[in-house]
């Protein structure tokens, strides 16, 4: 009986097969638009251009490509599903996926940059700020005039990172942050963070908020 109980629901799942695939084909266009092939190729060109010249090097030496960030900004790279009123592109996941991907083929180091100020940075900004913020601190990173950093890992909570040691006390009128961040991407250069802190240890990971930090 389970024998043909398997049989029975393997003729029935294959059924089902074919259909789901017309109705994938008529209603899911896998197809690039124009304005995605054309930022493909921009970021393209820009990494041949721009990061192919040196890259060893600036692996090999520990560099940050300074020259080379300031141009991504200059191209939109920076920000770009960022509303443009807040200094963004406005554009679609899908053409941000290909632009990072061009980046990636020839310097994975400047695509990782690239990553952090859109994905992490950018992306929480314009999610939870208020507009006084974002007009503050959004619009030049996703415009390109500065970057940012994102600084969660800890020596202890890299990997684990709801285990933050990392305190910010109520002041009152500001907030006392008190901890080390390891491994941050843009830590250097950065102009504002994104730091991630306990306020509320008896709350463990619940207790865990964000703030904007100016260098």
């Amino acid at each position: 009986r389970l024998q043909n109980i398997k049989f029975y629901f393997e003729i029935f799942a294959k059924s089902l097969i074919l259909p789901l695939k017309i109705i994938i084909k008529i209603f899911m266009d896998f197809n690039l638009t124009e304005e995605q092939l054309m930022i493909q190729q921009a970021a393209r060109d820009f990494a041949q251009a721009e990061l192919l010249e040196g890259v060893i090097e600036r692996d090999n030496e520990q560099k940050f490509p300074y020259e080379a960030v300031k141009k991504m900004g200059e191209m939109g790279f920076l920000g770009m599903m960022v509303d443009p009123k807040y200094g963004g592109a406005g554009l679609d996941s899908i053409s941000y996926v290909l632009a990072i991907e061009e980046i990636a083929k020839v310097d994975a180091s400047a695509a990782v940059v690239m990553s952090v100020n859109n994905s992490l940075v950018c992306a929480g900004l314009e999610k939870f700020c208020n507009e006084e913020q974002k007009m503050k601190y959004l619009k030049p990173l996703a415009s390109g005039e500065v970057i940012g950093a994102f600084a969660l890992s800890e020596p202890e909570a890299g990997s684990d990172a709801t285990s933050q040691s990392t305190t910010a006390e109520d002041k009152g009128d500001y907030y006392l942050l008190n901890g080390t961040k390891n491994w941050i991407t843009n830590g250097g250069n950065a102009t504002y963070y994104i730091v991630i802190a306990q306020t509320n240890p008896e709350k463990k990971h619940k207790g865990i908020n964000a703030f904007i930090v100016e260098k």
